[in-house]
């Protein structure tokens, strides 16, 4: 899995390193209009388009086919791409974090609390998304994959909403906010996991395309 990883890197290291840098920007930009901390629902999603470039190169270069006859099982193929977007995903956060921390250094009212509770919101964004967009990027071709790659945030906004509407009913999220958006990220991991082992059933008995 090492190799696929690398290669995905190498293909999409251009596009990652824009983002990086316009998220460490956008923080600071962020800073004399809203809550810096905010950045963070913003960076890990930001982060993962790259994932999808790779999958579009991988398609437009037909690396799906010439891999499946080398020694690597369709479950690496599959999870290399589940764990390239965590990667990513992790990284935005890494990025948002700079500017956060640097304005706090000087005076900016950046609490852990904060931090926490945009961190648990966009992660859990992106895991949802990424629990839904990632199997169809191998089930469509790359324009109807990009997509529901846009709508699966869309629907990911949903479901983190009928999610806190559900936890609301056993306890009080206006008094327990972080412990209800840990809820909603601990709900979103598990998905983007059963998400990782259906895809990689269901390739199992498919050709990647």
């Amino acid at each position: 899995m090492k190799g696929i990883l690398l290669k995905d890197m190498y293909i999409a290291k251009s596009n990652i390193l824009v983002t990086v840098v316009s998220l460490v920007v956008l923080g600071f930009g962020l800073s004399f209009l809203l809550e810096t901390s905010a950045l963070l629902v913003l960076a890990p999603v930001a982060s993962t388009t790259a994932v999808f470039i790779s999958i579009t190169s991988d398609a437009g270069s037909k690396w799906n086919k010439n891999v499946i006859t080398m020694p690597v099982s369709r479950s690496q193929i599959i999870g290399g791409k589940y764990f390239f977007y965590l990667i990513l995903a992790v990284q935005g956060i890494i990025a948002a974090l700079i500017p956060c921390g640097i304005l706090a250094l000087f005076g900016m009212d950046i609490t852990i609390q904060s931090l926490c509770l945009y961190g648990a919101i966009g992660m859990s964004a992106t895991l949802l998304a990424g629990g839904i967009s990632l199997p169809c990027a191998y089930l469509f071709d790359p324009e109807k994959s990009q997509i529901v790659f846009m709508m699966s945030f869309m629907a990911s906004t949903g479901m983190i909403v009928a999610l806190v509407f559900l936890i609301n009913v056993f306890i009080r999220v206006k008094d327990n906010i972080l412990v209800a958006f840990y809820i909603v990220f601990a709900v979103a991991a598990l998905c983007f996991f059963i998400s990782y082992k259906i895809a990689v059933k269901v390739y199992q008995k498919r050709d990647i395309i």
